[in-house]
């Protein structure tokens, strides 16, 4: 992802430079945000690969003596079924309707929205996380635990 972080920080200096210039010589504000917005989502980008290749390491694609068996694998996890993206569907209609008919439906499909965007991100959230079962850190139901028969009240 190296190579992808670089791109993206071209890309967001290009969009840097380009704002700056365009601001100072047109004095138009509409293409001075555009400029400047583009340039914040393409730094956003790179931030976000540049991440990735410190915490996960060099891929096959970043070492110049790759080969293509380097990369096989199973790629990453892909769920099944959610129902997560058909209710941002949902709430994004009742938001774009809701700006023509009134800001209480608006309110709705923002909400919707923004419960259906949590639903995605943390869906899978705990998939990865791995629980220690020894007996050291879990002694289980037993004579000292809270939940065994002999403690419990009638």
């Amino acid at each position: 992802m190296r190579t992808e972080a670089r791109l993206f920080t071209g890309v967001a200096a290009f969009f840097a430079v380009t704002a700056a210039g365009y601001g100072w010589f047109s004095a138009e504000p509409a293409g001075t945000v555009a400029l400047a917005v583009s340039f914040l989502m393409a730094s956003l980008v790179a931030f976000f690969l540049h991440v990735q290749h410190r915490r996960r390491g060099p891929r096959a694609q970043d070492l110049p003596d790759a080969e293509v068996v380097d990369a096989a694998g199973p790629l990453d996890f892909f769920p099944p079924h959610s129902p997560w993206p058909v209710t941002a569907a949902l709430g994004a209609v009742v938001l774009a309707v809701g700006v023509v008919y009134g800001l209480w439906l608006v309110l709705i499909g923002f909400g919707v929205l923004a419960l259906a965007v949590c639903g995605l991100v943390f869906q899978y959230a705990g998939r990865g996380a791995q629980r220690s079962t020894s007996r050291e850190e879990d002694p289980g139901p037993g004579p000292a635990s809270p939940s065994s028969p002999s403690t419990r009240s009638p």
